[in-house]
C-alpha cells in the first residue's frame, strides 16, 4: 500500500495524467501512463494481457453500488458487514468472504491486514446466509482502510473477476465498454455459476452475449430483479436495473481517456 512520499508522487504523475490523483496505481492510471508513453503498435501488444475494455462511467457505478461513497465506506463499512440474502461476510470494496476460498483470502489481504485479523477472517471463509450474519459479529472489531480496500479491488479482484467474465461469457470482449463493464458488475456481483432455477437469466446471457445481442442481454439482466423483489434488497433491484441500462446504451462514443483495460 502507497503512503507518504511515495503516494504524494503517484498523486503529481496522476494529476498530470488527467486521472483521479487517489495514489493508488490502478487501471485508470496504468491506462493513462500506457497511452502516454507508448506508440500504437506498444499498445496493441500490451492489450493482449488484458481481458476487458471497461468505462470509467461504468466502474464508477459498480463501486458506488458496492460502497456508496468513500465518505460513506469509513463511516459504516471499515469493518466487516454481512450485506443480507445469501452473502458471507464482507469486507473492503464488496470482497465477500463468503465466496472466496483461504488461499485466495490470505493471497489477497496478506499485505493489507495484520496476521491475526487475517486469520480471524479467514476463520468465516464459506459462510453464507444466516451463518454468515452470525460470524460478523465475531469480527466486527477488525478494521479495513478504505486505502487497503482500493488496492486490492484494483490489483487483485478486478483483474481476476474480469478474467472470470470472459470465461464465463465467450465474446464478451467484443461488446461495447459499457456492456463489458455491466457484465463484469454481474460476475461480480453473483458469480459465475450458470446452473440452477436461480441462474436462469445468467445461462441466457451466454448465448445473447455470443450474438452480441444487447437488447437481449439488457432484458435479462432486468429479470433477475424476481429474485429479490419484495426481500427489502432494494440496491440490488437498482444494481440489475443500472447495469441493463448501460448494456441498452453501450453503442455510443468513447473518448479514448474513458476506456480502462483490466
Amino acid at each position: 500500500m502507497t503512503k507518504g512520499p511515495i503516494k504524494h508522487r503517484i498523486q503529481r504523475i496522476q494529476r498530470h495524467l488527467g486521472v483521479k490523483p487517489d495514489g493508488v496505481i490502478g487501471p485508470a492510471t496504468l491506462t493513462a501512463i500506457e497511452e502516454a508513453l507508448f506508440d500504437e503498435a506498444t499498445k496493441a501488444d500490451v492489450q493482449k494481457d488484458f481481458a476487458l475494455t471497461v468505462s470509467r462511467k461504468g466502474l464508477k457505478q459498480l463501486v458506488n453500488h458496492e460502497i456508496g461513497s468513500e465518505a460513506y465506506y469509513r463511516r459504516a463499512l471499515s469493518h466487516p458487514v454481512w450485506p443480507g440474502g445469501r452473502s458471507g461476510v464482507t469486507i473492503g470494496i464488496g470482497y465477500d468472504l463468503g465466496y472466496n476460498s483461504e488461499n485466495q483470502i490470505r493471497k489477497d489481504w496478506v499485505k493489507m491486514l495484520s496476521d491475526l485479523d487475517l486469520e480471524r477472517l479467514i476463520a468465516v471463509s464459506g459462510l453464507k446466509g444466516a451463518a454468515a450474519k452470525e460470524a460478523a459479529k465475531n469480527v466486527r472489531s477488525v478494521t479495513v482502510p478504505i486505502e487497503s480496500a482500493q488496492e486490492v479491488f484494483f490489483e487483485a479482484t478486478r483483474p481476476r473477476y474480469a478474467q472470470m467474465t470472459r470465461k464465463t461469457y465467450p465474446g464478451v470482449e467484443k461488446l461495447h465498454p459499457d456492456a463489458q463493464t455491466a457484465l463484469l458488475s454481474l460476475i461480480y456481483n453473483r458469480g459465475t455459476s450458470l446452473t440452477g432455477a436461480r441462474r436462469t437469466e445468467m445461462a441466457a446471457i451466454k448465448e445473447l452475449v455470443a450474438t452480441g445481442d444487447y437488447e437481449g442481454i439488457a432484458v435479462q439482466i432486468r429479470s433477475m430483479k424476481r429474485l429479490w423483489e419484495g426481500r427489502g434488497l432494494s440496491g440490488l433491484l437498482k444494481r440489475r436495473d443500472h447495469e441493463a441500462k448501460l448494456v441498452r446504451l453501450s453503442d455510443r462514443e468513447y473518448d479514448t481517456a474513458e476506456l480502462i483495460r483490466v
